[in-house]
């Protein structure tokens, strides 16, 4: 069982939705890791659904779409801005793979195809596709041929680099840690 958003509700519908794991990954920008992934849940029980729908969220009027995630309390720390990204996401998921989430990576023949296909969804980079690969890869047993090499250094065991290692609370500070460490390394240092 995902471990991501660390509640019991929210994690079981990260578990169970595609699109939901999919929104949770967008919405990890800027903000706690496990607000990120309790943001699909938070959204679903504000729709008052019990999974996500990738054609009902891109066709809710946007300005009503919005203010689900002001709430109180809002979803992202940029309610608006990342409101419109997940109805553009949602978008893309209809347009492209049939309203289904998990069509992106269910037929990926190879590591580099579903990077491919990942970095080219709005919210979404070559980074964050890199991870997104990992997480698939190392907690949902998506394993194209060649997908660690596609996530980089995220596809590494036991490197607690990213989401894609947190299978709990130990790890969760493990991938913090290592946020931390790589944060402090990337200040210039004071002569």
């Amino acid at each position: 069982m995902l471990q991501l958003a660390q509640l019991p509700d929210a994690d079981s519908l990260l578990e169970r939705d595609p699109l939901a794991l999919l929104i949770g990954m967008l919405l990890d920008q800027q903000i706690p890791m496990e607000k990120a992934f309790a943001g699909p849940w938070v959204l679903a029980e504000r729709m008052g659904v019990e999974w996500l729908d990738a054609a009902d969220i891109a066709d809710h009027e946007p300005e009503t779409f919005v203010k689900m995630f002001v709430g109180p309390p809002a979803i992202h720390r940029f309610p608006g801005a990342m409101a419109a990204r997940v109805q553009d996401l949602a978008r893309r998921i209809v347009s492209d793979y049939g309203g289904r989430a998990d069509a992106v990576w269910d037929d990926a023949r190879s590591g580099d195809e579903l990077l491919s296909r990942l970095a080219a969804l709005p919210g979404f980079g070559t980074q964050k596709a890199r991870i997104f690969v990992a997480l698939l890869g190392k907690q949902r047993v998506v394993q194209p041929n060649g997908w660690r090499e596609a996530a980089g250094s995220y596809g590494d065991e036991g490197s607690f680099r990213s989401v894609a290692d947190v299978t709990g609370p130990e790890s969760l500070q493990k991938v913090r840690a290592f946020k931390k460490e790589m944060k402090a390394q990337a200040r210039p240092n004071a002569s």
